[in-house]
């Protein structure tokens, strides 16, 4: 970045004291020219559209987004006016990131410097998946309560049930056997439909300890891979040097084995370039205040499954963690309401995008301090939403 356009910017007449309080800021934001050539970037910008700011400045904001794109008119409107405008909540795409991410936009001209426009997004999806993370958890709520009463009101009585059918499967003539036998089966389905009901009950703390959550994803890549996923390709993208995550060892193995099965069928039995994304990064996190707990919650670590099947329907993404809900002819819809009840056990939160060939399912959980020391690696981020 050009140290007058720091100067204009922060208004700062010392240039490397400008560009360190611009690279502070926790939101992207990007200098444009009147061709709409990227003059400058702050560290959050290189960020949001995952490139270094060297290669930013080759680029004009139109080969980011599309030419449709609402920022585009932003831009002109800023300009024709010479004054600021912002628009708030637009889904802006990014051909480099993928997907539409939803972000408030805001543009203003430079005054003493008439051929540069500031731009500055900022990213709702992190504050909002809070938001759905407290629907999701009042959703699990009620699914305990269901349970407890389907384990005390229905299984004894089905219990009775089958012993019934199993007697009279051995004592009823050969053509009545199947009835028999198809009352049993079908006793036996339920059974185990309350079973995995009776989780969402489990209200005792979840005991947690530092795990390596890479040895967390192989355990899973390596069952995943000698059965319902062993026609998938797998690509790791990890970051070596993430810290622990505070977590069961156990029931994150079942976070991501759940994850990678609805990946696996996504992508169906008969790809033949089906491939499953496994990532972990360190993000610049945010820190929010939750209901229930007084201090902020910082959640800087970021598990990714990612597939290349067809994608969710967009009217079913807001609904995707909710019990009962499911696009599978046999499926329960309790597979993704119990990956978010578990991450939530943890204190993380969970999100999916999806578009064709590109669905992400994003874990973000907090990190493992030995002390508590507030002068670790999760001091870092500094961001607060509220």
């Amino acid at each position: 970045m050009t140290s007058a356009v720091l100067d204009k910017v922060s208004g700062d007449v010392h240039a490397p004291a400008s560009e360190a309080v611009f690279n502070a800021l926790p939101h992207p934001v990007i200098a444009v020219a009147d061709d709409n050539a990227i003059v400058s970037a702050n560290a959050a910008a290189e960020s949001f559209f995952q490139t270094s700011l060297s290669v930013l400045q080759r680029y004009a904001i139109t080969d980011l987004v599309p030419h449709d794109s609402p920022l585009i008119d932003l831009l002109a409107q800023a300009r024709e006016r010479a004054a600021s405008v912002s628009e708030y909540r637009v889904a802006i795409g990014t051909p480099r990131t993928g997907g539409e991410r939803l972000v408030d936009i805001y543009v203003a001209p430079i005054a003493e410097e008439n051929d540069t426009t500031v731009v500055m997004i900022h990213e709702r999806t992190i504050a909002e998946q809070f938001d759905r993370q407290f629907t999701h958890r009042a959703a699990a709520r009620s699914v305990t309560g269901l349970a407890s009463m389907l384990a005390h009101e229905i299984k004894n009585p089905l219990s009775g049930i089958r012993g019934a059918a199993q007697l009279l499967e051995s004592t009823v003539e050969e053509g009545d056997r199947a009835l028999a036998r198809l009352i049993r089966e079908e006793t036996d389905r339920i059974v185990k439909l309350v079973d995995r009901m009776e989780v969402f009950s489990d209200q005792r703390p979840v005991e947690r300890d530092p795990v390596n959550i890479h040895v967390v994803l192989d355990r899973v890549k390596h069952i995943a891979s000698a059965g319902f996923a062993k026609h998938i390709r797998f690509v790791e993208e990890y970051d070596p040097s993430l810290p622990p995550v505070l977590g069961n060892r156990d029931q994150l193995v079942q976070v991501f084995l759940n994850l990678v099965k609805n990946a696996a069928e996504s992508i169906g039995p008969n790809a033949t370039d089906g491939e499953i994304v496994l990532s972990t990064a360190f993000r610049p996190g945010v820190r929010l205040s939750v209901p229930g707990n007084s201090e902020k919650v910082s959640l800087p670590l970021e598990f990714c499954v990612r597939d290349n099947g067809p994608g969710v329907a967009e009217d079913f993404l807001p609904h995707l963690f909710d019990p009962f809900v499911t696009t599978k002819m046999s499926g329960s819809g309790l597979g993704l309401a119990l990956v978010a009840k578990i991450v939530g056990d943890h204190g993380g939160v969970i999100e999916c995008q999806s578009q064709p060939r590109r669905t992400v399912f994003r874990v973000l959980m907090p990190m493992y301090l030995t002390h508590r020391d507030p002068n670790a690696r999760a001091s870092d981020v500094k961001s607060d939403e509220d």
